[in-house]
């Protein structure tokens, strides 16, 4: 087992996969025995109210009349200041480099304590929208050049941050994970009887609800589909896209064919009960609810973009296409209902594909390793 470290880790705690990756991150790092300290400005829908091991701090913000918005960014500085001088960190890991990484280091400037190595995980966002604005450019890349080491989840992530800071230090390339314990393909009969679906195709959709994740691209697949099919599709999360989706069903009529299940903690059953899993988003640099529904043995139909490849592997695992090729999409829907074999054989190669190369024990491993190496180097 790795040496045992003392690591903060500060994350968003929304729906998306930055925070879940971090949170499951956070736990597994605990139950190896490892002091870890999450910070975020509310609990992550992931963290359980109580785990051994695990200590969270929510950053509050005082709010001024002087400022029109609350600073988290300098709030959270101070949090993890004061947890570097009491508890004497060795690790902080930022997931995000505006503000998290930006706030390590402030943390570590103003500590008296032992020098806490910076590790910046990079997933998306803070690289292809913030990195692409000049307001944040040069803030990001200052960020990047304090850490001292800068992970991204897919290769594709690091072509773009080398590309678009020109960028020549080192990155490490950790993809996100999967829990096989959590997400399996043996989880999903209740929620076929809860919903009523037996007979009937049942599709599924994870995301925050944002307009990149184009999420009324899934109701044009089920247009076609459920006419031929009678299907159902859920959709799992929120965000400010929700309620346009809500009108979009009620005016193609599919109100009674849609279900809105919200935020959930817990979504591996309703995974494991789907027969395939819907992603059409125009960017994604990684892609972690088709790999969680992968593990669960739901093949998945998706976008070809950002690190989705790396994923799901088309012809193999799922079926990729151009984004907004709804047609495209609806088509290989069908021809995975239509054909058990090929179904079959996308879901086992799922399982095995998960379970290789991004499984939770070998992910951690590269995590420790990584974070050992930096401690060692700094003594």
């Amino acid at each position: 087992m790795s040496p045992r470290h003392r690591i903060g880790i500060a994350c968003y705690p929304t729906y998306g996969g930055s925070g879940v990756v971090a949170t499951e991150l956070g736990l597994a790092l605990s139950a190896r025995n490892h002091e870890v300290h999450l910070f975020s400005y509310a609990r992550p829908s992931r963290l359980p109210t109580f785990h051994p091991g695990l200590h969270f701090h929510g950053v509050s913000v005082s709010s001024y009349p002087l400022f029109e918005f609350p600073p988290y960014d300098l709030a959270l500085a101070s949090a993890l200041r004061e947890t570097l001088d009491q508890e004497g960190l060795d690790i902080i890991h930022a997931h995000y480099a505006v503000p998290h990484a930006l706030c390590a280091y402030m943390a570590r400037q103003m500590s008296s304590g032992p020098r806490a190595r910076i590790v910046t995980t990079l997933h998306g966002t803070d690289i292809t929208i913030l990195g692409r604005d000049p307001s944040y450019r040069e803030v990001i890349r200052f960020g990047l050049e304090q850490s001292d080491a800068v992970v991204c989840v897919s290769r594709w992530l690091a072509d773009q941050t080398r590309a678009v800071f020109d960028y020549s230090g080192k990155i490490e390339v950790i993809p996100n994970f999967v829990d096989h314990q959590r997400f399996r393909p043996d989880l999903g009969e209740t929620v076929r009887q809860e919903l009523h679906a037996e007979g009937r195709p049942l599709l599924v959709h994870a995301s925050n609800f944002r307009s990149l994740k184009r999420p009324k691209d899934t109701l044009s697949v089920l247009e076609c589909v459920a006419k031929k099919t009678g299907a159902l599709l859920v959709l799992i999360g929120d965000g400010p896209e929700l309620e346009s989706v809500r009108t979009s069903a009620r005016q193609k009529g599919l109100s009674e064919n849609v279900h809105f299940f919200g935020e959930i903690d817990d979504v591996a059953p309703i995974f494991s009960a789907a027969d395939v899993a819907l992603f059409p988003s125009e960017s994604e640099s990684f892609g972690l609810a088709a790999l969680e529904a992968s593990a669960c043995g739901t093949p998945v139909v998706a976008t070809a973009v950002g690190g989705v490849p790396e994923v799901i592997l088309d012809g193999e695992t799922g079926f990729l296409h151009p984004v907004g090729d709804t047609a495209g999409m609806a088509e290989s829907v069908m021809r995975l209902l239509e054909n058990q074999h090929t179904s079959k054989a996308f879901s086992d190669a799922g399982i095995k594909r998960a379970k290789e190369e991004f499984s939770l024990a070998r992910v951690l491993q590269v995590h420790e390793d990584l974070y050992s190496s930096l401690v060692e180097s700094s003594s």
